[in-house]
């Protein structure tokens, strides 16, 4: 029997979520750019032409492997903002979320969506474009939530929901970076307490 077009090259037994996982893993744990076809085959116990035939290619991978991250690990950016009842809260839960998650021994320290596209090369620039689109998109909401505040009277007309979506924004990007210098939760949440004390009154 021959085998069919999308089958041809898995071996038995192949688990794609699992083979899934394993790629996220690497891609968070040493960026697009460092993580190689041989470490990707490697991790997810499967052989080149399996990888190709299941996920198209390294490229295409990578953006199944974010979209995964955004569903599970990376929840912590869109929950709070659909799930709390104002700005203030929802922000609060976001950073001590991410302390959480960032640091959480189960998986690489920090986002993959922050970190993954460090020194990405020219060729791969669309990589780079797809991981600010998420961060952009972070930011609007963040800023929307705000603004939606303000219109109700909860924050100060003059608030500036923009620049103050910014500002937590850019703390949740530096709490990325200091839990891959191997800050702990506690320290992380040092920083939330003092981001927090920044929120207008």
């Amino acid at each position: 029997m021959t085998a069919s077009p999308t089958t041809r090259g898995r071996p038995r037994g192949f688990d794609r979520d699992a083979a899934l996982d394993a790629a996220l893993d690497l891609f968070w744990r040493h960026g697009y750019e460092a993580t190689s076809i041989s470490m990707l085959t490697k991790a997810m116990g499967i052989s080149p032409p399996s990888l190709y035939a299941a996920f198209g290619d390294k490229r295409k991978l990578f953006s199944e492997a974010t979209a995964r991250y955004a569903e599970t690990w990376g929840q912590y950016g869109t929950r709070p903002l659909a799930e709390e009842p104002t700005a203030r809260a929802a922000i609060e839960r976001m950073l001590r979320e991410a302390a959480e998650g960032y640091t959480d021994p189960a998986h690489p320290p920090g986002c993959l969506v922050i970190s993954a596209a460090v020194n990405v090369a020219e060729a791969d620039a669309e990589v780079k474009q797809e991981l600010r689109g998420f961060r952009e998109q972070a930011k609007a909401r963040i800023a929307q939530k705000i603004a939606e505040d303000v219109a109700d009277g909860v924050l100060p007309a003059g608030t500036d929901a923009v620049a103050l979506g910014r500002f937590y924004a850019a703390v949740i990007q530096g709490m990325d970076t200091q839990a891959a210098d191997g800050a702990t939760r506690a320290e992380l949440d040092s920083i939330v307490d003092v981001a927090l004390a920044a929120w207008p009154r």
